[in-house]
Protein backbone atom coordinates (compact mmCIF):
# COMPACT_ATOMS: atom_id res chain seq x y z
CA UNK A 1 0.00 0.00 0.00
CA UNK A 2 1.30 3.33 -1.18
CA UNK A 3 2.09 6.07 1.44
CA UNK A 4 -0.78 8.02 2.51
CA UNK A 5 -0.56 11.60 3.12
CA UNK A 6 -3.26 12.98 4.98
CA UNK A 7 -4.65 16.67 4.98
CA UNK A 8 -5.13 17.60 8.22
CA UNK A 9 -8.37 19.49 9.81
CA UNK A 10 -6.26 22.06 11.65
CA UNK A 11 -3.59 24.63 9.99
CA UNK A 12 -0.55 25.46 11.56
CA UNK A 13 -0.37 27.28 14.57
CA UNK A 14 0.30 30.98 14.13
CA UNK A 15 3.87 31.91 14.39
CA UNK A 16 3.81 34.24 16.39
CA UNK A 17 2.42 31.59 18.81
CA UNK A 18 5.02 29.12 18.03
CA UNK A 19 7.28 32.36 19.10
CA UNK A 20 5.98 33.00 22.24
CA UNK A 21 6.37 29.46 23.49
CA UNK A 22 10.27 29.16 22.83
CA UNK A 23 10.56 30.96 26.34
CA UNK A 24 8.66 28.07 27.65
CA UNK A 25 10.70 24.92 28.76
CA UNK A 26 9.23 21.24 28.23
CA UNK A 27 9.21 20.95 31.90
CA UNK A 28 6.76 23.47 32.51
CA UNK A 29 4.51 22.90 29.76
CA UNK A 30 4.63 19.33 31.25
CA UNK A 31 3.62 20.22 34.28
CA UNK A 32 0.61 22.79 33.00
CA UNK A 33 -0.58 19.80 31.38
CA UNK A 34 -0.76 17.77 34.20
CA UNK A 35 2.06 15.16 33.07
CA UNK A 36 -0.15 13.92 30.23
CA UNK A 37 1.57 15.17 27.30
CA UNK A 38 5.61 14.57 27.89
CA UNK A 39 6.87 11.91 26.01
CA UNK A 40 8.64 8.47 27.35
CA UNK A 41 11.95 10.09 28.50
CA UNK A 42 13.50 7.11 26.61
CA UNK A 43 13.66 9.32 23.84
CA UNK A 44 16.65 11.40 24.18
CA UNK A 45 18.80 14.42 22.43
CA UNK A 46 21.34 12.92 20.48
CA UNK A 47 24.00 15.55 21.80
CA UNK A 48 23.68 17.93 25.11
CA UNK A 49 21.76 20.80 24.21
CA UNK A 50 23.23 24.09 25.70
CA UNK A 51 21.24 26.05 28.61
CA UNK A 52 17.92 27.39 26.98
CA UNK A 53 18.49 25.47 23.47
CA UNK A 54 15.56 23.63 22.48
CA UNK A 55 13.20 22.61 19.74
CA UNK A 56 10.09 24.01 19.35
CA UNK A 57 7.62 24.17 16.02
CA UNK A 58 4.39 22.49 14.81
CA UNK A 59 4.59 18.94 14.38
CA UNK A 60 4.53 16.94 10.55
CA UNK A 61 3.70 13.30 11.35
CA UNK A 62 5.18 10.27 10.20
CA UNK A 63 3.94 7.09 11.00
CA UNK A 64 6.35 4.34 10.10
CA UNK A 65 5.00 0.95 9.27
CA UNK A 66 6.54 -1.86 11.43
CA UNK A 67 8.17 -3.14 8.49
CA UNK A 68 10.98 -1.43 8.93
CA UNK A 69 9.98 0.96 5.72
CA UNK A 70 10.45 4.77 5.86
CA UNK A 71 8.52 6.10 3.17
CA UNK A 72 6.54 8.46 5.51
CA UNK A 73 9.71 9.94 6.27
CA UNK A 74 10.23 10.82 2.70
CA UNK A 75 6.81 12.13 2.35
CA UNK A 76 6.55 14.25 5.68
CA UNK A 77 10.11 16.11 4.67
CA UNK A 78 8.26 17.24 1.34
CA UNK A 79 5.12 18.24 3.22
CA UNK A 80 6.53 19.99 5.88
CA UNK A 81 7.64 23.71 5.75
CA UNK A 82 10.52 25.61 7.36
CA UNK A 83 10.05 25.81 11.40
CA UNK A 84 7.88 22.69 11.25
CA UNK A 85 9.10 19.34 13.08
CA UNK A 86 9.30 15.97 11.70
CA UNK A 87 7.86 13.75 14.22
CA UNK A 88 8.67 9.98 12.91
CA UNK A 89 6.32 7.37 15.39
CA UNK A 90 8.43 4.38 14.48
CA UNK A 91 6.96 2.24 17.38
CA UNK A 92 9.68 2.63 19.42
CA UNK A 93 11.54 -0.11 17.41
CA UNK A 94 15.60 -0.47 17.68
CA UNK A 95 16.32 -2.51 14.63
CA UNK A 96 16.16 -0.03 11.61
CA UNK A 97 17.10 3.76 11.60
CA UNK A 98 14.45 5.79 10.14
CA UNK A 99 16.39 8.93 9.66
CA UNK A 100 20.68 9.64 9.18
CA UNK A 101 22.65 11.93 7.35
CA UNK A 102 21.35 12.23 4.01
CA UNK A 103 17.35 12.52 4.77
CA UNK A 104 18.28 15.52 7.86
CA UNK A 105 20.31 17.10 5.15
CA UNK A 106 17.39 17.36 3.02
CA UNK A 107 15.12 18.23 5.84
CA UNK A 108 17.71 20.67 7.40
CA UNK A 109 18.28 22.45 3.88
CA UNK A 110 14.40 22.89 3.83
CA UNK A 111 14.60 24.84 7.22
CA UNK A 112 12.94 22.23 8.90
CA UNK A 113 13.52 23.22 12.61
CA UNK A 114 14.53 19.16 13.47
CA UNK A 115 13.74 15.73 14.30
CA UNK A 116 11.95 13.84 16.82
CA UNK A 117 11.79 10.24 16.78
CA UNK A 118 10.24 7.26 18.61
CA UNK A 119 12.72 4.51 17.02
CA UNK A 120 15.94 4.88 15.61
CA UNK A 121 18.37 7.00 13.86
CA UNK A 122 22.03 6.64 12.25
CA UNK A 123 24.84 8.62 11.01
CA UNK A 124 24.65 10.13 14.92
CA UNK A 125 28.18 11.84 14.44
CA UNK A 126 27.44 13.97 12.19
CA UNK A 127 24.11 14.91 13.39
CA UNK A 128 25.53 15.92 16.74
CA UNK A 129 27.74 18.65 14.81
CA UNK A 130 24.59 20.48 13.60
CA UNK A 131 23.68 22.56 16.08
CA UNK A 132 21.38 24.25 14.25
CA UNK A 133 19.27 21.20 13.69
CA UNK A 134 18.40 18.91 17.00
CA UNK A 135 17.63 15.31 16.67
CA UNK A 136 15.97 13.52 19.35
CA UNK A 137 15.44 9.65 18.99
CA UNK A 138 14.82 6.46 21.33
CA UNK A 139 17.74 4.91 19.54
CA UNK A 140 20.85 5.04 17.45
CA UNK A 141 21.48 2.06 15.15
CA UNK A 142 23.43 1.63 11.71
CA UNK A 143 21.41 -0.65 9.73
CA UNK A 144 18.86 1.37 7.74
CA UNK A 145 14.98 0.72 6.37
CA UNK A 146 14.09 -2.09 4.34
CA UNK A 147 11.66 -0.20 1.72
CA UNK A 148 9.96 2.91 0.64
CA UNK A 149 6.39 2.54 -0.06
CA UNK A 150 4.26 2.70 2.94
CA UNK A 151 3.05 4.42 6.06
CA UNK A 152 1.16 7.66 6.80
CA UNK A 153 1.68 11.41 7.21
CA UNK A 154 0.01 13.32 8.58
CA UNK A 155 -2.11 11.29 10.39
CA UNK A 156 -2.43 11.20 14.26
CA UNK A 157 0.21 9.24 16.08
CA UNK A 158 1.32 7.37 19.38
CA UNK A 159 4.46 8.87 20.23
CA UNK A 160 6.43 7.46 23.10
CA UNK A 161 2.82 7.12 25.19
CA UNK A 162 1.56 10.28 23.95
CA UNK A 163 -1.18 10.91 21.00
CA UNK A 164 0.34 13.78 18.73
CA UNK A 165 -1.87 15.61 16.23
CA UNK A 166 -0.43 17.06 12.86
CA UNK A 167 0.26 20.86 13.61
CA UNK A 168 0.18 19.90 17.75
CA UNK A 169 2.79 21.93 19.18
CA UNK A 170 6.54 20.35 20.08
CA UNK A 171 8.72 21.41 22.56
CA UNK A 172 11.95 19.11 23.14
CA UNK A 173 15.15 20.16 24.84
CA UNK A 174 17.68 18.25 27.47
CA UNK A 175 14.65 17.27 29.68
CA UNK A 176 12.54 15.31 27.13
CA UNK A 177 9.86 16.25 24.77
CA UNK A 178 6.44 17.59 25.24
CA UNK A 179 3.68 18.13 23.13
CA UNK A 180 0.90 20.77 23.62
CA UNK A 181 -2.35 19.89 21.77
CA UNK A 182 -3.23 22.30 19.20
CA UNK A 183 -6.94 22.95 20.51
CA UNK A 184 -4.59 23.98 24.07
CA UNK A 185 -1.77 26.05 22.34
CA UNK A 186 -3.84 29.34 22.56
CA UNK A 187 -5.44 28.40 26.28
CA UNK A 188 -2.15 27.32 27.94
CA UNK A 189 0.55 29.84 26.54
CA UNK A 190 -0.47 32.84 29.81
CA UNK A 191 -0.18 30.22 32.28
CA UNK A 192 2.98 28.85 30.88
CA UNK A 193 4.62 32.23 30.82
CA UNK A 194 3.19 33.09 34.26
CA UNK A 195 5.36 30.46 35.54
CA UNK A 196 8.32 30.82 33.77
CA UNK A 197 8.35 34.52 34.87
CA UNK A 198 7.75 33.17 38.72
CA UNK A 199 10.43 30.70 38.89
CA UNK A 200 12.34 33.38 37.84
CA UNK A 201 11.49 35.00 41.14
CA UNK A 202 11.56 32.01 42.81
CA UNK A 203 15.33 31.91 41.69
CA UNK A 204 16.23 35.32 42.81
CA UNK A 205 14.51 35.08 46.24
CA UNK A 206 16.58 32.10 46.57
CA UNK A 207 19.77 33.53 45.75
CA UNK A 208 18.87 36.25 48.73
CA UNK A 209 18.97 33.62 51.38
CA UNK A 210 15.49 32.53 51.24
CA UNK A 211 14.88 28.92 52.17
CA UNK A 212 12.42 27.01 49.61
CA UNK A 213 9.95 26.17 52.74
CA UNK A 214 9.55 29.84 52.66
CA UNK A 215 9.47 30.86 48.77
CA UNK A 216 7.19 27.69 48.16
CA UNK A 217 5.12 27.97 51.20
CA UNK A 218 5.89 24.22 52.32
CA UNK A 219 3.24 23.30 55.07
CA UNK A 220 4.96 23.38 58.52
CA UNK A 221 6.67 19.63 59.29
CA UNK A 222 5.58 17.82 62.30
CA UNK A 223 8.65 17.89 64.76
CA UNK A 224 9.56 14.58 66.66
Amino acid sequence: MPTLVENPANGRLPKALIDRWRRVPAAVAADQLSGTAHADVAIRPIRPLAHGERLCGSAITAWCDPETDYGAVHHAINAAEAGDVLVIAAGGRPDAAMIGELLSTAARLKGIAGVVADGAVRDSSTLAEWTDFPVFARWITPRGPSSMQSGAVNRPVLFGGVKVAPYDLVIAEGDGVAFVPHAQAEAKIAACLARVDAETGWEAELTRGRTTIDVFNVPAAKRA
